[in-house]
């Protein structure tokens, strides 16, 4: 069989989801590029895996474990990216002592490309942000939230786009609506605007303006609600142009990634890696090198 086909064979059409790890040859096939997007979110500052009197997380999780999982998988594929997807302040001790500076200084250390901005990242106010921001060696990005008026003015790109074996890669980031959340003293000036609104405009300006073969959303916003709340699956629902949304903040456990339909009826994958560090997103985009065509998708969750 040959590639081609195998890749079909294996996929539900093109671009279609396969459950389980990338049959690690096909990294070596030279005609094709494989895409490899590990994600976290909602780390709260766990540097270590969860203490053994807990009861149920016990000896997992934990950063350490994330970056020792990332340099692995980079080692099978050097086209690797690192996201996560907000709220890495606040939960444990580490944070009460030493701020955001020691969670921006380890995920720099484990080799994050972008992250996007959780609603505990302003649980020290603008300042609690702004005076570790230069440790966090990797963009914050967000779309939807206006610093203009703020210290922070300037500090966060709204989109930010990655090349990996002649792909690009697009990615732009949401961020949960603040009040009730958030004290509005540690928010100052911060203007909320609406995330599908938002979504709209970057995935079009990706995809179409900067011409990205893959397009990328690092959401705050929460898998899924009951009503009419914004959610992650709202806004693969919503839009055409986004691939894959890499969620955070409702701490969902999925024991794989969901594959629906986009408002076009093409398939788009959303992701949730539950919480603490104790589950790593892992999808694998191939695209023909020369076509830039989409083949199929490998996703899992690893532990």
């Amino acid at each position: 069989m040959n590639r081609r086909n195998f890749l079909r064979n294996t996929g539900i059409g093109a671009a279609g989801l396969t459950l389980g790890a990338l049959p690690q040859n096909l990294y070596a096939w030279d005609d094709f590029a494989t895409i490899s997007i590990l994600h976290t979110n909602d780390i709260h500052t766990h540097v270590e895996p969860f203490e053994s009197s807990n009861p149920q997380y016990k000896g997992n999780g934990g950063l350490a474990k994330i970056a020792a999982l990332a340099k692995s998988y980079r080692q099978k594929n050097p086209d690797t990216l690192l996201f996560d997807a907000g709220d890495m302040f606040q939960g444990t001790p580490y944070f009460n002592y030493f701020k955001g500076e020691l969670i921006f200084k380890l995920m720099s250390e484990a080799g994050y490309n972008a992250g996007t901005i959780g609603n505990h990242e302003f649980d020290n106010g603008l300042n609690g942000i702004l005076e570790p921001l230069p440790h966090a060696k990797f963009p914050l990005i967000n779309s939807n939230y206006n610093f203009s008026d703020t210290i922070l003015a300037g500090k966060f790109p709204r989109w930010k786009i990655f090349r990996q074996s002649g792909i690009k890669i697009g990615v732009y980031g949401l961020g949960i609506a603040l009040s009730n959340l958030v004290s509005t003293t540690n928010i100052g000036n911060t203007i909320y605007n609406n995330p599908l609104k938002t979504a709209l405009e970057m995935e079009t300006f990706l995809k179409n303006d900067k011409k990205c073969d893959l397009v990328i959303c690092l959401s705050h916003l929460g898998l899924r609600y009951n009503g009419n709340k914004i959610s992650d699956m709202v806004i693969a629902a919503e839009t055409s142009l986004t691939d894959l949304i890499i969620g955070g903040h409702t701490h969902t456990f999925l024991e794989q990634p969901i594959e629906t339909k986009n408002k076009a009826g093409k398939p788009i994958i959303v992701n949730q890696a539950w919480w603490g560090g104790l589950v790593m997103g892992q999808i694998d985009f191939i695209f023909e090198r020369n076509k830039k065509k989409k083949e199929t998708v490998f996703a899992t969750n690893l532990s």
